[in-house]
């Protein structure tokens, strides 16, 4: 109710405001474009294939007109999609052994890096494939690549924070480099390793890549 320029909230009876009423239909649409989404995500990872409208509509278990309403077009899906993986995958890629050994910090490192790219390659190639078409995708894809790059830095600041600036750069790029997601999809679909096979691969590889630890391992 307003009084002039004065606004006062509802109260109960007790005095005490009134509480706000969730709109229904608002979380409903909510939660109907998560659905969308995660049908758009299985889809991906079911064929490497971009999906159809018709498809994802089919998988997600309502209409194309319904995925038209939430979403303008597929870009603009594939970009909700992109801020779903981001979060998902920072909650996936938490910090484990930051002060363990060496030996201890690479098996972390590795071991969550190939859950990431598992879980997101073909999203991410489907992000590659649409780039040039959205700058907001670019920034996404710029935002991922940085979140990995600074996990390196952290994860083996031991090895690097001794080397002189333009030398820890040139390790930073090749480690990027190694465990880029199609990295592993090669090591994965071309080479036929197993997700453990792979891990391996990667340790030892990071391995011979860093300068030796300082002090006792």
């Amino acid at each position: 109710m307003q009084d002039g320029n004065k606004t006062t909230r509802a109260t109960s009876p007790g005095g005490l405001p009134k509480p706000r009423r969730i709109d229904g239909r608002a979380l409903r649409s909510e939660r109907t474009k998560q659905l969308i989404i995660e049908a758009y995500l299985e889809l991906l990872r079911d064929s490497p294939e971009i999906p159809t409208a018709a498809q994802i509509a089919k998988r997600a278990g309502y209409s194309v007109r319904s995925v038209f309403e939430r979403f303008d077009d597929l870009l603009a899906l594939s970009l909700a999609a992109a801020d779903y993986a981001f979060a998902e995958g920072l909650a996936q890629a938490a910090i484990r052994d930051l002060d363990g050994t060496r030996e201890q910090r690479l098996r972390a490192q590795v071991e969550t890096r190939a859950g990431v790219c598992e879980r997101w390659l073909p999203l991410w190639r489907v992000l590659l494939h649409n780039q040039n078409e959205s700058e907001f995708l670019k920034t996404r894809i710029g935002l991922m690549r940085d979140a990995v790059w600074a996990r390196l830095a952290l994860m083996y600041r031991a090895e690097l924070a001794p080397l002189p600036e333009a030398d820890r750069r040139k390790i930073l790029i090749a480690l990027e480099q190694v465990t880029d997601f199609e990295s592993w999809g090669r090591m994965r679909e071309r080479h036929g390793l197993s997700v453990a096979d792979a891990i391996d691969a990667w340790i030892t590889a990071i391995d011979r890549l860093l300068p030796p630890t300082p002090g006792p391992r």
